[in-house]
């Protein structure tokens, strides 16, 4: 289990806007930590969805304590959010160039080179990964990267200012995440759907372009919200009893709706194992309006189970 986590330590987890990816990386997240593992999540679009899901407030540049760890137990869960122009300045600081950053923020030229070039901002990102991935600052590093749409383009990047960039510090630092992201001993990518037939269309056409594209290594997919199983009876046997009962009619029509649901996501899980044969890690669908703790302590287990039941060489894929 553990070296599902630590071998490699770099997991960027993407996948379509609206599938729970966010929250799958809280529930990584917890189910490393239960492990005694100290993990850094990376906010990338700077949303407040994964901080909530702690009780916390919006994350910033700098990092904060989402889970306080404890020894032998539990490990700790921190966390921050990354964005061009705090990496920029930060770089700039770092090499003793502090007044210059100030005067660039003053005068909006911060954003003009963020911005100045296809892929800027995101090498900006991935260098920053890249340095904290170097620096071992935690045992497990869970990126929550953009929708899958962006997510290609954010991971393209390197190679695509290699190809614009040939000299200089810019073509060092593309060639050094490009290392990263293709090395699979330290980095692989987590992609998330729900067992519907759009989200799975469109996360095994990103697999195949992360794949090709890239070179990245694939992990398990996330498929996420499936309804978990019940025991209904057979719909002739529904009918009967519930005929006498002054609710018996939608009674009758939320076991067929429950039970066509489940026929549907058990296809599109079927179909996305033949259509990309990776493994497979699932969680439940949580009957909620909005996640609570123990909610995201549920998803956390059901992960954990599935990452159990990996063949070692699964585990240890990527």
């Amino acid at each position: 289990m553990e070296s599902f986590f630590t071998e490699p330590r770099l997991h960027i987890v993407a996948g379509k806007g609206g599938v729970g990816k966010t929250t799958l990386t809280a529930a990584l997240a917890m189910s490393a930590a239960a492990r005694g593992l100290n993990v850094l999540v990376l906010e990338i679009e700077g949303r407040s969805e994964l901080p909530a899901l702690f009780g916390q407030p919006p994350l910033g540049f700098k990092e904060v304590t989402l889970v306080e760890g404890k020894t032998g137990d539990m490990g700790t869960i921190r966390a921050r959010s990354l964005s061009a122009h705090a990496a920029l300045v930060e770089y700039l600081h770092d090499h003793g160039l502090r007044r210059l950053a100030r005067t660039m923020i003053d005068t909006g030229v911060v954003e003009v080179i963020s911005r100045g070039a296809p892929g800027m901002k995101d090498i900006l990102v991935l260098g920053k990964v890249k340095q904290l991935e170097r620096a071992r600052v935690a045992d497990v590093l869970l990126v929550d990267a953009p929708a899958s749409g962006h997510a290609i383009t954010f991971l393209r990047s390197p190679q695509g200012l290699l190809d614009a960039v040939r000299l200089g510090p810019i073509n060092h630092q593309a060639r050094d995440v490009l290392q990263l992201l293709t090395d699979g001993r330290r980095c692989q990518v987590l992609l998330a759907t729900l067992p519907e037939e759009t989200p799975v269309n469109e996360l095994v056409e990103t697999a195949f372009s992360l794949e090709e594209d890239v070179g990245v290594k694939l992990g398990p997919v996330l498929v996420n919200g499936r309804y978990p199983t019940l025991e209904l009876p057979p719909p002739e046997l529904v009918g009967r009893l519930t005929a006498d009962e002054p609710q018996g009619a939608q009674l009758a029509e939320a076991a067929a709706f429950r039970r066509h649901r489940a026929a549907l996501q058990s296809c599109q899980i079927d179909r996305l194992r033949k259509l990309l044969p990776l493994p497979q890690l699932t969680t439940s669908f949580r009957f909620t309006p909005a996640l609570q703790a123990e909610d995201l302590a549920i998803l956390a287990s059901e992960l954990e189970r599935g990452i159990d039941a990996l063949p070692e060489p699964a585990r240890r894929r990527g």
